[in-house]
């Protein structure tokens, strides 16, 4: 027993020197922050292992240390970081209480070195809650306190975080300039995580803006540094962007190796590490303090020196052991659900990923035959409606009948011009528009462009003022082509929209980088203006400021769309201001490359006219294949008027059979015809003839359905309604070129 009294004696002394000691080290002030500061960096260490619970008891036992010590700064730290951990667990609510202390308290001591990082998570919060407006407002705070501090990499994390936000706000033009200010910082500094993360949510910005080219060299980019740096959630993600880009251009092959990948990334990283941190470290969090308790247990039962306290230690194990099995049998059981309702939504994505293929691979197609059918429609009867006009007009009518036949033919001409509007807007948003580069002399070019559209601007009584910047070079290489479309677009628009005034065209550089100049074009009108409401909407198709505005001015509201499309694809930006009865002004930027070489001068060919000595045109015999009968005549009085000989027939059989029975020069064939069409006559004849010039003159122009006429062996294409010049153009070429072949045999 005095035995045992001993042993007691020596336990309470050791107690005493221990609480002796220990209040030795809370009181010293040192000391008890390197624990705090230690049990911050132990949180920290958990939270980037996903254990999130872990992490939160950690910063529990700091904040009792911090609230005893009255470290308002550490105070402040640890509320921010519990937010931080708390969003992460989808408790936004209570992430936003321990923000508000964190916030409430960095204010007071003015720490704003932590203060920006609880309003970035502030942001964060908000953005899960999808209260993108209030996220907005935290990340500018947010921004404005890394940026007094000098944080880069807190910034530009910010900044893509803002991005984030405006792309679900769905302003992809603002997401777009904020995400490039980030890139911009984590290219300057080297900040490798964010930059692939930025570079991936850029190519989502540059998909809604629909350039697909930029889309996926971005996206691409972005996904190199993620797979070389083992960024795993970043990578996952990019993985999907780039699934659905390709989709969205059509390279299903590449879409659907993207997406297995994103699929098995996906599965190996479980998927929805939130959820699955948040509940199954819940558990481990339990089963850990419940371990913690036994042992304690444990510890007071070994100080028992009786049977009977012996006996109460076996069933408080045996508790124990009852109560960790049964956490162990939960844990796991929440474990495979999880697993299972990840597995089933991954299916079930798969699934509408796949059927949402099909139907835009269905919509696609039905787009491209509507088109099609429609443009061919309504080109027939204006092959008709242009080619009448012109002939009348030439067969010196009547001085009363010529403004009538004007009439006719401005009617005819504005039909065309909107169905080549229409095609021109589908090729955009499939990005088919190729980009021509010639050299050129712009300021020529700009006042070509006021002398066509003069003659408009007098009947308004509008006067065209140019203003050419007298520092800048006129010569530069770029697709002049494209240039001259969006200014005939918006100098046209001016001039509808502005009667008695003004209308004034500025161009000036802003900036030089070695070749590339970029230059701002400005055109300002004292005209009706445009209200705040309709300018958000302008740059859409079929966008107009009203029905009233389009009864009483005309027009079909694709004229600033094909601007915008233009535009992005020449690199450039667009920005309009206006105000009601003011006037407006457009102005655009776009890079051009200077250059000191001349544009190449056209020179005028008057082909057959003046080169009936070169060719001999009494053997030349040409076949036109037309159904049309009135098409029919226009064809023929063109080629006599043109001193060539031809035979008609109106369908595709007889065509074959008369290229058999006789030796024609060139076939005109026309597409859409009854019994076989044109393509199939086409494919039969080049079995036996494969050097035999047919050119398809047809109404048929869309993109998608070039390929079938170059595999059915047509020499080139005419389309219809055409320009004179260029339909001799292209007969006197394929003769020449046969008289250059049978020359040299």
């Amino acid at each position: 027993m005095s035995h045992n009294k001993h042993y007691i004696y020596i336990i309470i002394l050791l107690f005493s020197c221990c609480l002796s000691a220990q209040k030795s080290i809370e009181e010293d002030p040192e000391i008890a922050q390197n624990n705090i500061s230690y049990r911050i960096s132990q949180s920290q260490i958990e939270l980037k292992k996903y254990n999130y619970f872990n992490a939160q008891k950690h910063l529990d036992d700091a904040l009792l240390l911090a609230e005893k010590l009255d470290n308002k700064k550490s105070i402040g730290l640890i509320y921010a970081l519990k937010g931080r951990i708390q969003l992460l667990i989808e408790q936004e609510d209570r992430a936003i209480k321990s923000l508000n202390k964190a916030i409430e308290v960095q204010r007071i001591i003015d720490d704003n070195f932590n203060l920006g990082g609880s309003y970035k998570t502030f942001g964060d919060v908000y953005l899960a809650k999808a209260d993108y407006y209030s996220a907005l407002d935290s990340y500018r705070a947010a921004k404005s306190k890394f940026e007094e501090e000098e944080l880069n990499e807190e910034l530009a994390e910010t900044l893509l975080c803002e991005g984030k936000t405006y792309i679900a706000l769905k302003n992809y033009n603002k997401a777009r300039d904020v995400i490039e200010q980030a890139l911009a910082i984590t290219i300057k500094y080297d900040y490798p995580r964010t930059q692939s993360e930025a570079l991936i949510n850029h190519a989502l910005v540059y998909d809604k803006l629909g350039n697909n080219d930029k889309a996926l060299a971005v996206g691409i980019e972005g996904i190199q540094i993620a797979k070389q740096a083992n960024y795993s959630n970043i990578l996952n993600e990019g993985y999907l962007i780039l699934s659905n880009l390709y989709n969205n251009i059509g390279d299903y092959k590449a879409s659907r190796n993207y997406l297995n990948a994103y699929l098995k990334l996906s599965d190996s990283i479980r998927g929805l590490t939130k959820i699955h941190s948040s509940q199954d470290q819940e558990t481990q969090y339990l089963l850990n303090e419940e371990i913690e308790k036994n042992n304690q247990i444990v510890e007071k039962l070994e100080q028992a020196e009786d049977d009977k306290n012996l006996g109460t230690l076996i069933s408080i194990l045996s508790v124990a052991l009852i109560t960790i099995l049964s956490l162990l049998t939960l844990s796991l059981y929440k474990n495979n659900n999880i697993r299972l309702k990840t597995n089933n939504m991954l299916h079930k994505k798969n699934g509408e990923l796949i059927i949402a293929k099909e139907k835009a691979e269905l919509a696609s197609k039905t787009k491209a035959n509507f088109l099609s059918t429609v443009t061919h429609e309504l080109r027939t009867p204006l092959y008709a409606v242009t080619g009448l006009s012109n002939m009348l007009l030439e067969e010196n009518p009547k001085p009363e009948q010529v403004q009538h036949l004007k009439s006719l033919k401005f009617s005819g001409d504005y039909l065309l011009t909107f169905i080549n509007d229409i095609l021109q807007i589908n090729k955009i948003e499939a990005n088919k528009v190729e980009v021509e580069l010639e050299p050129f002399n712009l300021k020529k070019k700009i006042n070509n462009i006021i002398l066509a559209l003069n003659n408009s601007a007098q009947d308004n009584n509008v006067k065209i003022h140019f203003e050419y910047d007298q520092n800048l070079t006129e010569n530069f290489i770029a697709d002049q082509l494209k240039i001259s479309q969006i200014l005939i677009n918006l100098v046209g628009n001016s001039i509808k929209f502005t009667k008695d005034g003004d209308i004034w065209i500025r161009v000036y550089k802003i900036e030089e980088a070695g070749k590339i100049y970029t230059l701002r074009f400005e055109v300002e009108d004292n005209g009706i203006g445009i209200s705040q409401e309709k300018q958000d909407h302008m740059f859409e198709s079929f966008s107009q400021g009203s029905i009233q505005i389009n009864r009483k001015y005309g027009g079909t509201g694709l004229g600033l769309s094909i601007v915008k499309g233009l535009i992005d694809i020449l690199k450039g930006k667009i920005y309009v201001k206006s105000e009601l009865e003011k006037g407006t002004t457009f102005y655009f930027e776009i890079p051009l490359e200077h250059t000191t070489v001349e544009e190449a001068k056209e020179k005028k060919v008057n082909y057959f006219d003046g080169n009936k000595e070169d060719l001999d045109l009494t053997n030349v015999k040409i076949l036109v294949v037309e159904d049309n009968k009135i098409n029919q005549m226009i064809t023929k009085k063109i080629l006599t008027k043109m001193e060539l000989k031809c035979d008609i027939v109106d369908n595709g059989e007889d065509a074959v059979d008369m290229i058999k029975a006789n030796d024609y020069n060139i076939i005109l064939m026309d597409i859409h015809m009854p019994g076989i069409s044109g393509i199939e006559a086409t494919k039969i004849v080049r079995s036996f003839d494969k050097e035999l010039t047919i050119f398809a003159l047809t109404a048929v122009t869309i993109e998608d359905k070039m390929h079938e006429f170059e595999e059915a062996g047509f020499t080139d294409i005419i389309p219809k309604p055409f320009k004179q010049e260029e339909f001799e153009k292209k007969l006197y070429n394929a003769l020449a070129s046969k008289k250059g072949s049978s020359t040299n045999a």
